[in-house]
């Protein structure tokens, strides 16, 4: 054998099965789809769910109730221990400066976590932050200045 006679295995490329192709073929007539019905015709598919003209199981089960799903609000959320490596002392922490520092990415808001120890004091101007974040910038000395600080304010 030489280096350069190469080939694949025996029984690694397969012929493809050509049917409809004449009873001689093997393969003729009916053409592997068996007799009659809609599975048998050209375009006989049905829809998924589809149960044969008896009411689908979808549309017999009653839909009630509400789901918030479609209306959720996800966040981009950022650690505490995350701030702390990026940010200096003093220093103001708004999405602006999350996105330079390369914290956050996409437009969509973002919530502080308070994953982590800070033990420098920071100006925050961000959306949302959790319980414990804020406790922790506040006992850094650290201010806090969230959209819903000022909507409590206006009510």
């Amino acid at each position: 054998m030489q280096d350069f006679n190469l080939h694949a295995p025996r029984g690694a490329n397969k012929r493809k099965r050509i049917i409809g192709r004449g009873q001689g073929s093997g393969r003729g007539t009916t053409a592997g789809k068996g007799n009659k019905g809609q599975q048998s015709r050209s375009g006989g598919k049905t829809y998924l769910g589809f149960e044969g003209g008896q009411m689908p199981l979808y549309r017999r089960l009653a839909h009630r109730g509400f789901s918030n799903y479609p209306f959720k609000k996800i966040y981009q959320t950022v650690n505490l221990f995350d701030i702390e490596k990026r940010f200096e002392d003093g220093a103001v922490v708004s999405v602006a400066a999350l996105k330079a520092a390369g914290l956050v990415k996409s437009k969509l808001p973002v919530k502080i976590l308070g994953d982590g120890d800070l033990t420098k004091k920071i100006n925050c101007e961000i959306e949302a932050l959790s319980a414990s974040a804020r406790e922790k910038i506040v006992k850094a000395g650290g201010v806090v200045k969230s959209a819903s600080d000022s909507s409590d304010n206006e009510k």
